[in-house]
Formats: C-alpha cells, sequence, structure tokens
C-alpha cells in the first residue's frame, strides 16, 4: 500500500491554481489507493470468514445452529467474488459521485428509533445490523478522527472549499460500512453469519484504515494540499467556546424550554452570578476591610494561569491515586486548599510570597471550590464518579478564569461537559457497566483535561462531543434492551391476566358443584391452559373463547346422573361433541396423540357408568385411580386456586395502610419513564434504575439499568413503601450545574458558621 501513489501526478497547487482542472487527477490517485487498499483488506477479511465460522459452528449448542454457520460458510464461498465487487463498485461509484459533486453528504447512520411504534415496523434483524454498522463506524471515526481529518480538510481544498466532514467523505468509515452493508445483500445467510462478518469487516477492513489514510494524506501532501496542515480536528457542531451561543443553538440544545425563553435563562444566569458575588462581597466587607494594604501587587491573569498549570500538571500524576482511592476525606481537603496552593505555587514563581488576589479571581476561585464540594457531598452520583469528576476542579478553575463567562451562560461547553459527565454517571453501577467502559470513558475525558488542557476552552467542547456520541451510541443499543424487556414484561401480564380470567370463569362454573377427580384434572389443568392460550391468542370476545366456556358448562352437566331414558339420550347425544371438543383443546396445549387416547379411553369408561353399562371392575378402579394427565413444558400449569390467591394477594399487596394522598405515593403516581432512582438489593449492594415503561395493564413500574436490563418491577404503593422505608431513593433529575449554583446560593445566604469553609476561603 505505502507505493500505491507512486505514479501519480504530482501538482503544485498554488494560490492561481486553476482546482476543476487538477481535481480529477488529484481524486483518481485517491481513487487508485483506497481501490488497492481496500480490496487488499477486504480480501484479508474474507480469509478468516472460514475459521471464524468452522469454529462457532464447532462450539454450537445444537445441530440446527451448527447447520446454520456451515450453510453460512458454503455461501460466503459461492457469494464472495460478487460481494467484493459489489463493495470497491460501490466506492468507486462515490468517488465517481463526489468528483463530480453529485453527491449528497449522508447522514449519519443510526439505528432506527427504538420506540414501541416504529419496533413494529422494523424487523429484528435489519436492526441488529444497523446496530452493528452504527458501532463500528463509531468508534473507527473515533480512533481515527486525526489522520480522517486530515483527508476531510484536503478533500474540501481539492473540491474548492466544499465542507467535508466524516459523514460525506466517499472514503470515510461511514461511507465504507454503508458500501459494504450494500454488498452483503448479495449474501443470502443467517443474521447471525451476517453479524460475524460485519465483526471481521471492523476487525480486518476499519480497523486497518490508518494505513490507508496515511497513504492518501501522503501523496495529497506530496501534491501540495495543505503540507502544513495543524491536525487539531474541529467537529461540525462545535461552536467558538468564546463566544455566547445563539439563543437559536441554545433553543436546540435545550429543546424541553421554549424558544423564546432562551434570552430570559441566560439573563436569569447572569442575574444569579451577579447575586453570589453580591454574598461573597457581603461574607468578605468586615474582614477585607480591616486587612492591612499590601504593597505585593495583585497576581494577573497570567500568574494564575501559569499557577494553575502547574498545579494540574501534579493533579494529573501525583495526586490521581488520591482520588481513584475514593477518600472522601482527602477529595475534600485537595478541593477546600487549591486557594493555599494556588497561593503558594504563585510565590514559588515569583519568588515573594502572595496573600492575596484580586476580589474577581477570589470569588471565581471560591465558587469553583464550593462547586467541587457539592460534587464530592452530591448523592446523585456513586462514590467512584464523585472521586473521578473531583479531580476536574483545577481545569474547571482555569476556565473560568479564561472565560469568566462560564457561570453566567448555561449553553458554555464547560458547564454543557460537567452536566453531561454528571448525568451519565448518575446512571453508572458497577453491576450496570461491567465492562467498565463507562467508567473509562468518563476517566479518559477526566485524564485528557488534566493532560491537555492548556489555553484552549474548545477542548470542553471537543469532549463534550466526544462524550454526546459515546452516550448516543450506547443509548442505541440500551433502548433495545429496553424494548425487549417491556415486551418481555408486556407478554408476562397478558399471560398473567389470561391465566387469572380463566381461573375465574372455570371457578364460578365449579364452585359448589362436586364433580369427579378425572373431571375436575381436566377443566383445571388441560382445559384451562387452552382457555389461556385462547385468549392470548384470540381474545376475550372471540368465539373461539366463548366456544370453550359453552365446552365448560357441557362437561359439568355431562357429570349429572342420568337415571331416565331421556337423560341418557341426551347425555350420549352430547357425547360426540364433547369429544370432538376435547381432541381440538387438549392438541392446542400440545398434548401427545396417545395421552388424549388414553384420557379419552378414561372417559369412555366413565360415561358408560353414567349410562348405567356394566363395567369390569378394573376398569372403574383405573378411572378411580386416575392420576392427572401431565402438562406439556411448552404450557405453564394452571391451577385455579393458587391463581386466585395470587391475584388477591396482588391487589391487597398489603400496602393498604397507604391512603390516597400520601405525599409519597402521590410523588411516585407522578414519576415519569426516565426517572433514576437507587434501590438497596440483597446483601446490602446498591443499583441505579430508571424508569422504562409503566403498565398500561397493571399499573406497575419497570426499572432498568443503564444497559436497558431488568432491575426490578413495583406496583405504585410497593415502590412507595421502599422509598419510604429506605429500601430505594429517587435522584435528582435538575443538571448538576444548576442543582450546584442553587445550593452555593442557599449556603451562602446562611449566617456564616466556623465550620463553614466557604466562610473560611473568603477571609483567607
Amino acid at each position: 500500500m505505502k507505493d500505491a501513489s507512486e505514479s501519480s501526478k504530482v501538482v503544485n497547487l498554488g494560490p492561481r491554481l486553476d482546482v476543476a482542472g487538477e481535481r480529477g487527477g488529484l481524486l483518481v490517485a485517491v481513487r487508485d489507493i483506497a481501490s488497492r487498499g481496500l480490496q487488499q483488506l477486504v480480501g484479508n477479511m474474507f480469509e478468516h470468514v472460514d475459521d471464524a465460522l468452522f469454529d462457532l459452528a464447532e462450539k454450537a449448542e445444537n445441530n440446527a445452529a451448527q447447520m446454520h454457520y456451515f450453510d453460512g460458510m458454503r455461501e460466503v464461498r459461492k457469494r464472495r467474488p460478487m460481494i467484493e465487487r459489489s463493495f470497491l463498485g460501490q466506492v468507486s461509484r462515490e468517488l465517481s459521485d463526489f468528483a463530480s459533486q453529485r453527491r449528497q453528504p449522508s447522514a449519519p447512520t443510526a439505528a432506527p428509533p427504538v420506540n414501541s411504534l416504529e419496533l413494529s415496523l422494523v424487523a429484528d434483524n435489519e436492526l441488529e445490523e444497523s446496530l452493528a454498522i452504527t458501532s463500528m463506524i463509531g468508534k473507527t471515526e473515533s480512533r481515527l478522527s486525526r489522520d480522517l481529518y486530515a483527508v476531510n480538510q484536503r478533500l474540501s481544498v481539492i473540491c474548492g472549499g466544499l465542507k467535508i466532514d466524516d459523514a460525506s467523505n466517499p472514503i470515510g468509515p461511514s461511507a465504507l460500512a454503508q458500501a459494504f452493508r450494500m454488498a452483503m445483500r448479495e449474501l443470502n445467510a443467517d443474521m447471525r453469519v451476517k453479524l460475524i462478518i460485519y465483526k471481521l469487516f471492523d476487525r480486518y477492513a476499519l480497523s486497518a484504515l490508518d494505513e490507508l489514510y496515511r497513504d492518501v494524506n501522503d501523496e495529497l501532501i506530496r501534491a501540495g494540499v495543505l503540507p502544513q496542515l495543524r491536525l487539531d480536528p474541529v467537529r461540525s457542531n462545535s461552536t467558538s467556546a468564546k463566544a455566547p451561543p445563539s439563543s437559536a443553538a441554545r433553543a436546540e440544545d435545550a429543546p424541553s424550554a421554549p424558544q423564546g425563553n432562551a434570552e430570559t435563562r441566560e439573563e436569569s444566569d447572569a442575574e444569579l452570578l451577579q447575586t453570589l458575588r453580591s454574598l461573597f462581597s457581603a461574607r468578605r466587607g468586615p474582614t477585607s476591610a480591616a486587612a492591612p494594604a499590601s504593597n505585593t501587587p495583585l497576581p494577573t491573569v497570567n500568574e494564575l494561569i501559569g499557577a494553575l498549570s502547574v498545579l494540574q500538571s501534579q493533579a494529573a500524576s501525583g495526586n490521581a491515586a488520591i482520588h481513584e482511592a475514593g477518600s472522601a476525606q482527602l477529595a475534600h481537603q485537595e478541593v477546600q486548599q487549591l486557594k493555599e496552593h494556588l497561593l503558594t505555587q504563585i510565590g514559588s514563581l515569583r519568588g515573594e510570597r502572595a496573600s492575596q488576589v484580586a476580589t474577581i479571581d477570589e470569588d471565581t476561585i471560591d465558587l469553583v471550590s464550593m462547586l467541587f464540594e457539592f460534587i464530592l457531598e452530591d448523592r446523585n452520583l456513586p462514590a467512584e464518579m464523585q472521586a473521578l469528576l473531583g479531580r476536574l476542579q483545577i481545569p474547571y478553575l482555569k476556565a473560568a478564569i479564561l472565560d469568566r463567562k462560564l457561570f453566567a451562560h448555561r449553553q458554555h461547553a464547560a458547564r454543557r461537559l460537567l452536566d453531561s459527565l454528571a448525568s451519565a454517571a448518575t446512571g453508572w453501577s458497577a453491576e450496570a457497566d461491567r465492562d467498565g467502559r463507562l467508567q473509562e470513558k468518563i476517566k479518559s475525558i477526566v485524564d485528557r483535561l488534566l493532560h491537555e488542557f492548556d489555553d484552549d476552552i474548545g477542548i470542553f467542547e471537543r469532549l463534550y462531543g466526544e462524550l454526546q456520541s459515546f452516550q448516543d451510541a450506547h443509548v442505541r443499543r440500551a433502548e433495545l434492551a429496553e424494548q425487549r424487556v417491556a415486551e418481555s414484561t408486556r407478554g408476562r401480564e397478558k399471560l398473567e391476566q389470561a391465566r387469572r380470567r380463566a381461573a375465574r370463569e372455570i371457578l364460578q362454573r365449579t364452585s359448589g358443584v362436586s364433580l369427579p377427580p378425572l373431571i375436575h384434572g381436566v377443566l383445571t389443568r388441560a382445559w384451562a391452559n387452552h382457555l389461556v392460550l385462547t385468549i392470548l391468542r384470540q381474545g376475550e370476545d372471540s368465539n373461539e373463547f366463548r366456544e370453550g366456556l359453552r365446552f365448560v358448562n357441557e362437561f359439568i352437566a355431562s357429570t349429572r346422573p342420568a337415571r331416565d331414558p331421556e337423560a341418557k339420550r341426551v347425555l350420549r347425544q352430547c357425547l360426540p361433541g364433547i369429544e370432538r371438543a376435547l381432541r381440538r383443546g387438549l392438541a392446542n396445549v400440545a398434548f401427545q396423540e396417545q395421552d388424549i387416547e388414553r384420557l379419552l379411553g378414561q372417559l369412555h369408561t366413565y360415561y358408560r357408568q353414567q349410562l348405567g353399562e356394566k363395567i369390569a371392575e378394573a376398569e372403574l378402579e383405573a378411572v378411580a385411580a386416575t392420576a392427572p394427565l401431565p402438562i406439556p413444558d411448552s404450557v405453564q400449569p394452571l391451577v385455579t386456586d393458587e391463581v386466585e390467591a395470587t391475584a388477591e394477594d396482588n391487589d391487597a399487596a398489603g400496602f393498604d395502610a397507604l391512603a390516597d394522598d400520601n405525599e409519597v405515593l402521590q410523588q411516585v403516581q407522578a414519576l415519569k419513564p426516565g426517572a433514576w432512582l437507587e434501590f438497596k438489593l440483597k446483601d446490602d449492594a446498591v443499583e441505579r434504575a430508571k424508569l422504562s415503561w409503566i403498565s398500561p395493564m397493571s399499573g406497575r413500574y419497570l426499572f432498568v439499568n443503564r444497559r436497558g436490563l431488568k432491575v426490578a418491577d413495583y406496583a405504585p404503593r410497593e415502590l412507595a413503601m421502599a422509598l419510604i422505608e429506605g429500601q430505594a431513593r429517587l435522584l435528582e433529575t435538575t443538571a448538576l450545574f444548576d442543582r450546584a449554583m442553587d445550593a452555593i446560593v442557599d449556603r451562602l445566604s446562611q449566617p456564616p458558621s466556623g465550620g463553614d469553609s466557604a466562610s473560611n476561603q473568603t477571609t483567607a
């Protein structure tokens, strides 16, 4: 791949270059590099398909699954040439359209919206395929952001300034993944096989794109296209960190609020900041008046930033262990002592002791310290996340000094990043993050701010974009899992309701009636399950369900003694219908033919006795000793008295002591999907879960963790009791920054106390 562009024409792209005339030659060079590289990568990928599918076939849980993999191997061997041709042809067409500027930037690949309405319209296979494609694109774009950014910029120059981003780059991960997806339509194989091939495409093709991009960049650099390009990618959705966002942008970022209120919110934030400064001034006033004047010049902003950079470097290395150890006391000490450390460091840099800073800087230092004290005490955050976010105090103090608008503008990038980190951390638990991906992502963002943040406020915007992309990919996966859990729960509730309805119908008809064990067993077990399945498949208002209930009545009536010729005649007329109905019903609940025949034989003996026919003693004993028929494994046995007891228990639930106007119960009833709670599980384990779904049938609340897996489900009164007893706790939904600012105002509004660290800080 290294020499792929040797024959390409080297062109000096000067200011007066006719881009349209030279563009074709450069794009041909790019196409040739891409074609040769991709042909090699895809060929290498297909060399590993056989081995991967063979290994899976050997480990398959049954013969059917094994055959899927073997069939897939044969299909891949047969279709490989067509898939490769289709893929490379699609890439070539994309480049040709791009060269003629016919190609429209494609929207980023995303999984179909996962909601209850659209899930019914989108096949599971297509959804799984979309998720696989989305995941590989996001991962590759993130990993190769620098090389990809350079390719985007140079292609943009070739095309006369046309904006090129990751989604519109014809050789970007998005375009290549979509081209491969289209090529995979040539393959008629099970989705399990296709997903394996997508994983291999990710591993052997997309993961090796860095060399291809380097070759493309090298070729264009040799042609004089942006040879001095600074590799500092700025995503298309980024905004200037130093300029306040427009009202439209603010409304877009906060869709829950009307657009007309954006300016009002900004004014409110500015007023809040002024209130805080007034409170700081009121606390500091008498002490400042009594303090002797100092001849030492106050530190400049540059001195503050320089001293903070030294402390930041120390925090990035030596102090990381303190926070990662999760010691709340040590973390609080670090937060509270920052001003002292800062003055000491300024003195060290100056060569003389610095005793104070400018009032506006002191306000900023105290405000940031109180913000991070709040974070370290915020019960909304798990202890592990408090420790991680607590390490950001110095970067945020630098940002607040560099850009005084941080506390005044709700949409400031640094503020949005901290809110997003806290929001992601709220749902974190060790159980829900077994692979450690979320914790590692948050840690990587913290580390990057500590190691990379100098004076470029734009880093907060870039990291915010990365976190949003990470969260979006996770949310798509979690929503799919959530939907499956909700569908499963809905199915169980439908089954339980059907069992209760069948139980009530049979109990109403058998109550007070003395039935032979054989008849009673058929009704309460086999026929009850037939009624359950009929309700689930045809509904309670169907003719099939009414026919099932009519059979119950006839079956019970057939047990009445037939003492006169007319009664015997009526019974004989009913028996063929009873036999036909039983055959259909038992077959419906998966009874084997031999079991059905055995039951009918026992019933024949019973009815002959009813009709007064002579029956051998052995036959009578066999009927009397009849054991209940075995219920097939695929059908849940229905024992009516147990079902009714369960229904009564659930209705009462033991929570009648809670009045309808109970404050906690009303709080529970006001919960909406998306609310987060913390639950105490067995062995004092703690799990955080989101309210995912409220059953329209039973009113029960379904809770899932951040991976979309079920944690618990509660009836409203059950949940209210759990909250009252401390087994559950509601988590705040308000953004971290807003809660912190409100708490700081409340704290400063209180009379100073000896133990008030804020008071101590403001008088330092």
